[in-house]
């Protein structure tokens, strides 16, 4: 079937002559590409371990100085409820919030939101304090 037997241009029919040209154009490109990169592949090059003699704890302690100066927003959580607006505008001094959690349970530490711990609260000198008693790994 020629390119004037269906009346079509002759842009949109390809020769047999076309289509070898293409695929040995296509064959010489992909042949010089696995050429270039055979050599990386086949190259080994030993893999380079950094300084894994014993070092002093002053290296850890100089990157644990770090973090010194970065502020975190720590909050201890006693308990949650649920009030309507109505009950939180009638709250008064005195009044009582009843929680969701018993006294003697456990309370929940967060860092950034996010919760690290559960401890236990404890009065020491006058000041409300939290003994960690759980680390919660995430």
């Amino acid at each position: 079937m020629s390119s004037t037997d269906s009346g079509a241009s002759p842009k949109e029919h390809l020769n047999t002559d076309d289509i070898e040209a293409l695929l040995n154009e296509a064959s010489q490109s992909l042949a010089s590409a696995n050429d270039s990169a055979a050599p990386d592949r086949d190259t080994a090059r030993p893999f380079a371990l950094g300084d894994l003699s014993p070092g002093g704890d002053d290296d850890i302690a100089n990157d644990v100085d770090l973090l010194d100066e970065v502020e975190m927003d720590l909050r201890v959580e006693l308990g949650r409820t649920q009030m309507r607006l109505e009950e939180v505008l009638r709250l008064r001094k005195g009044s009582v919030v009843a929680l969701d959690k018993l006294a003697g349970d456990p309370v929940d530490i967060f860092a950034n939101g996010r919760l690290i711990a559960r401890g236990e609260v404890l009065v020491m000198n006058d000041n409300f304090c939290v003994r960690v008693t759980e680390l919660v790994g995430g």
